[in-house]
């Protein structure tokens, strides 16, 4: 029997299982009342980890939720085929296939081999985290001209091996590896 969470006790960043579904918090916000006899009122933001929709909720304080059969399990990226992307599971080598509705902008920042966490609600995949900082190679960009740099922190387009299109430094040329942020979606130093 999983244990179950008082929605009190739900912080940002927590999972939590309702009406057979796993959610992640995003933000939480504790009302109390100001007269006597009122409901201390919980308003959660969270994702659904299924359908990836952000909502708020109100919850009473004591409402009690299931703590959700979540693992995460690491896997290497072998390739998306535009319908889906197949992971292979480093611990039983057994291939997961992800619909592309549910990695949503993580394929702009999968290559090939690379090392992911693909989470498991109830043993089947459900989605995937990705690392904080991934190292793409840039396929595309304009040489930097000497002079252009009068304000300091001058940046130009470059193309990535994925798809993707960031905003790096004058310096960084074709062929280079470059480590791009995943929340930001922003150039965050050369590999």
């Amino acid at each position: 029997m999983a244990a179950l969470i008082e929605a009190i006790s739900i912080k940002r960043k927590m999972y939590f299982e309702m009406e057979d579904t796993p959610f992640h918090c995003l933000d939480a916000e504790i009302s109390t009342p100001t007269a006597r006899g009122g409901q201390t009122l919980v308003r959660l933001k969270m994702r659904n980890l299924l359908t990836r929709a952000v909502f708020d909720k109100t919850f009473k304080a004591g409402d009690k939720f299931k703590e959700p059969d979540l693992a995460m399990v690491p896997a290497s990226f072998l390739y998306s085929d535009g319908v889906a992307g197949h992971f292979m599971d480093q611990e039983t080598y057994e291939t997961h296939e992800i619909n592309a509705e549910m990695l949503g902008d993580a394929l702009d920042f999968l290559v090939e081999g690379m090392l992911v966490q693909i989470q498991k609600f109830n043993g089947n995949p459900i989605g995937i985290q990705l690392p904080t900082h991934v190292e793409l190679a840039v396929t595309y960009t304009e040489p930097g001209a000497r002079g252009d740099t009068a304000s300091g922190n001058v940046t130009k387009p470059a193309k990535l091996e994925t798809g993707i299109e960031i905003r790096v430094p004058l310096f960084i040329k074709e062929g280079e590896k470059v480590k791009v942020s995943t929340e930001t979606r922003e150039f965050a130093g050369r590999a």
